[in-house]
């Protein structure tokens, strides 16, 4: 996941860009440490038309303001254009709302992060330099919330070009598709990601090009749905057990991988219905209401905790609320608040999970799903508080990082794409 995973616990020295991957050992249940992790860069910016460049802390008179261009990049004014062109909308609430600044600072941040490239990033450090299918699609839905669907086709292409013949996707892939940087073990929730950012991104469109939109990635939402009905044709409804956007190996099923996975056979069955495949969306209803059930019964009994046996709630909650599901069920919302409570951090943001590493660090992708539930579920004063949590959190460049220190300090890498994604979605959502 962006907003480093437990797998993706990468400490990058503080002199440069060398990594070392922390083991798995400490994640959850660590005594309180408040560590002082290095904000590794306040940006990252244009240097030429091809070239991007990490932009340290106290560095940031180096960038044009209002971009992510340097002043010292080769037809920096070219560049600076570009991008203004490239984020230009005409969405009222992009224009008025009142986070001025958040808004153009997670847009740039996309834009930075994704201008050039088939499909975003999900940041610029080394080992961020990636697609993330996850991210990808929150990113493809936070541009279409923007009134910048314009922008989106690449992502849905790239992904259809990479989903394995099994109809599984990778945890990451290379910035090109070319393949994948690691080992780590393929993941079942992007099969549920996709379709429903699919759907989210094609209402978004006007009604005469929603079909053809649709049909062009039809054979990736056939895919993802074969897959997810044979993985959950078992004796709990449930799939196997597999790695979610925690990204480590597990021996029980999680709310995070189940969750996806719901909200991509509502999205498909609606999706498939627009371009005339009934049958193979009667399939997909089917099973989502088989799956549903099967989520209410593992993992309501406990308050939808990250597993059916407990442990603690994490963000996957959020999963299960608009804008990932129809409507709002009120022992969901419970959970979702009770799981509010157990994330908070000393700086106000939101860990990972009540059981994540008890180090006082917020994340910003977390606060900002968070935020976008609230602004969904009614709780306009709660989704407008992190936002401006997040809005004051950001760097001195602008951008959002990934995570916030117990003392307030921006740390870790930024910009990061799901971050600035989700803040654009909560952003349509209360003002659009």
């Amino acid at each position: 996941m962006p907003g480093d995973t437990p797998s993706r616990r990468w400490l990058l020295r503080a002199g440069g860009l060398g990594v070392a991957v922390a083991g798995t050992g400490a994640v959850i249940g660590s005594p309180r440490q408040d560590p002082t992790v290095p904000l590794y860069m306040s940006t990252v910016a244009r240097s030429s038309s091809k070239s991007l460049v990490a932009v340290a802390a106290g560095q940031e008179n180096r960038v044009i303001p209002g971009s992510r261009v340097l002043h010292a990049a080769e037809d920096a004014h070219t560049l600076f254009r570009r991008q203004q062109q490239w984020v230009s909308s005409e969405r009222p609430w992009v224009r008025e709302n009142p986070f001025p600044n958040l808004t153009r600072s997670a847009l740039l941040d996309i834009c930075v992060l994704f201008d050039g490239f088939p499909a975003p990033l999900a940041g610029w450090a080394p080992l961020w330099r990636h697609v993330w299918p996850r991210d990808a699609c929150h990113v493809a839905v936070g541009l279409a919330a923007a009134g910048l669907a314009r922008h989106t086709d690449s992502v849905f292409t790239f992904l259809s070009r990479v989903q394995r013949v099994d109809g599984r996707f990778e945890a990451r892939y290379l910035p090109d598709g070319s393949g994948v940087p690691d080992d780590r073990p393929v993941q079942l929730d992007g099969t549920g990601w996709v379709p429903w950012a699919l759907d989210a991104v094609a209402q978004r469109l006007p009604a005469a090009d929603q079909a053809q939109f649709i049909a062009a990635h039809g054979p990736m939402v056939r895919r993802c749905v074969h897959t997810i009905v044979q993985e959950t044709d078992t004796r709990t409804g449930l799939p196997a057990p597999c790695p979610d956007y925690w990204e480590r190996p597990e021996r029980e099923i999680t709310l995070g991988t189940a969750a996806p996975l719901l909200a991509g056979l509502r999205a498909a069955a609606s999706l498939l219905r627009v371009i005339g495949e009934d049958e193979l969306a009667t399939v997909a209803g089917t099973r989502a209401k088989a799956l549903a059930e099967a989520i209410i019964t593992a993992f309501g009994p406990a308050g939808y905790p990250r597993y059916p046996s407990g442990r603690g709630r994490d963000t996957a909650v959020a999963f299960l609320l608009p804008p990932y599901a129809p409507t709002t069920e009120p022992l969901v919302l419970k959970a979702f608040h009770q799981a509010q409570d157990e994330m908070l951090r000393p700086a106000g943001g939101l860990a990972p999970g009540a059981q994540w590493r008890d180090d006082g660090i917020s994340w910003t992708p977390h606060t900002a799903s968070f935020a976008l539930a609230h602004a969904l579920t009614g709780q306009r004063a709660q989704a407008e508080r992190l936002l401006r949590w997040l809005d004051t959190h950001r760097t001195a460049a602008g951008s959002l990082p990934e995570k916030v220190l117990a003392d307030g300090s921006p740390a870790a890498v930024a910009p990061l794409a799901w971050s600035a994604a989700q803040v654009l979605s909560c952003l349509e959502a209360l003002y659009g």
